[in-house]
């Protein structure tokens, strides 16, 4: 019997059209035998729709709901129901309207970028669902979104991190120059200024001079009230892996090494230059890196040890740094919903997209039954104990009792 696999994309983001490109990628590579896909698209103004529409990318060219294949759609918060509700026009006179089932899902496989999706927000809702998900959980999603916290995260975890400082809109709106100074002061130049809370490069900037810092600065605080200033290295290696699994079970992929003319990939070089059709799998690389065997094995590593920190599912992917001059690694960043979930990575280990789902899956079903296992079940004699006073009753402080 076939699964039902909702593959829920888009939501109120900057990352949203790279969510898009992303999704209708799995939903291609799926395996028709196995699973009934029903996509579940969260519109930019946070409306929920589905439809054998949403899986062509010319429907996005652009949204628009009205058209024919395309429903909206509610989500049964019940716990286990995993239904997708909607609204039926009656039809007559006296007709009302109805709500009906428009699909039920086994399980979701997430397919969001940036901002209420890849957060924790959505992993929460499916939390509370009780319901199988793809993605890292609630804490280790918000961590890994936060720039400022990931970064702090990191540090305090003995792992190494480029050094770093942060601001709020706030304070540079109040004392511009108590800001600029303590980035010189603490930096230097060349610094990267990075909104805390997005991905996919966007709003970053580098900044080689105290003019082109406050200009930076003012780019990022428009994405964000928090921002991010990392030192910068002189002409460094990116390096990126993907790690794949759920709790003991891990596995570290092939090392790729981005290619770009600049000092670093922006949207642009992520996304456009090979049309945007293809998402990440699209960019430039090298593949796997040319890079010794002792630093793979060192990024390997560490990626695992990443994974399992942050109690992560799944696929992410954790982006690296490699300081040629002080022959360092450092942490840029963790996605935990890498941009094309990464299979290009998984193709060049001899898994393909379609079985890489199929993991995907199996890790999400195996997550939820662990957490199905958990006693929720546990009682006390609390209530008994305690009273409120009643209604009206004067000077009553009820029971007291200690936690």
């Amino acid at each position: 019997m076939k699964k039902t696999i909702g593959v829920i994309f888009g939501s109120r983001s900057c990352e949203r059209e790279v969510a898009i490109i992303s999704a209708v990628q799995l939903m291609r590579h799926a395996n028709g035998d196995k699973y009934n896909v029903i996509p579940v698209y969260i519109s930019e103004d946070g409306n929920w729709y589905t439809g054998d529409a949403l899986k062509d990318i010319r429907t996005y060219k652009p949204f628009r709901p009205e058209l024919k294949g395309i429903t909206r759609v509610f989500p049964d918060l019940s716990s286990g129901s995993g239904a997708l509700l909607a609204v039926q026009k009656g039809t007559g006179l006296f007709a009302r309207e109805k709500t009906v089932i428009a699909a039920r899902i086994d399980a979701y496989i997430i397919v969001m970028h940036g901002l209420n999706g890849e957060d924790g927000t959505l992993q929460g809702m499916m939390e509370l669902m009780n319901i199988p998900y793809t993605s890292t959980g609630v804490a280790g999603s918000a961590l890994g979104m936060d720039k400022i916290m990931m970064k702090q995260f990191f540090k305090g975890g003995g792992l190494p991190v480029l050094p770093g400082i942060w601001f709020t809109r706030s304070a540079f709106a109040s004392d511009r120059d108590k800001v600029l100074n303590s980035v010189e002061t603490e930096l230097g130049f060349p610094v990267f200024v990075k909104p805390a809370n997005l991905g996919s490069s966007i709003g970053v900037s580098r900044a080689d001079d105290r003019e082109s810092l406050a200009d930076s600065l003012e780019l990022a605080f428009e994405y964000d009230r928090r921002v991010l200033v990392e030192k910068g290295l002189n002409k460094p290696i990116e390096l990126n892996c993907s790690v794949m699994g759920y709790d003991d079970e891990l596995q570290a992929s092939p090392i790729e090494m981005p290619l770009n003319n600049d000092e670093f990939l922006d949207f642009k070089d992520k996304y456009l230059s090979s049309g945007g059709s293809k998402g990440m799998a699209s960019l430039h690389r090298v593949l796997p890196a040319p890079i010794e065997d002792d630093l793979a094995a060192e990024i390997q590593n560490l990626s695992k040890t990443i994974f399992r920190m942050l109690d992560c599912k799944g696929v992410v992917r954790i982006d690296y740094m490699f300081d040629r001059d002080g022959e360092k690694l450092y942490i840029t960043e963790i996605n935990t919903i890498p941009g094309s979930l990464a299979f290009y990575l998984w193709e060049n280990a001899g898994i393909s997209y379609s079985s890489l789902i199929d993991r995907m899956i199996d890790y999400a079903e195996k997550a939820h039954a662990d957490k199905n296992q958990a006693n929720y079940a546990y009682s006390s004699d609390i209530l008994k104990n305690v009273s409120l006073g009643a209604k009206g009753a004067k000077g009553s402080k009820g029971t007291k009792y200690s936690k």
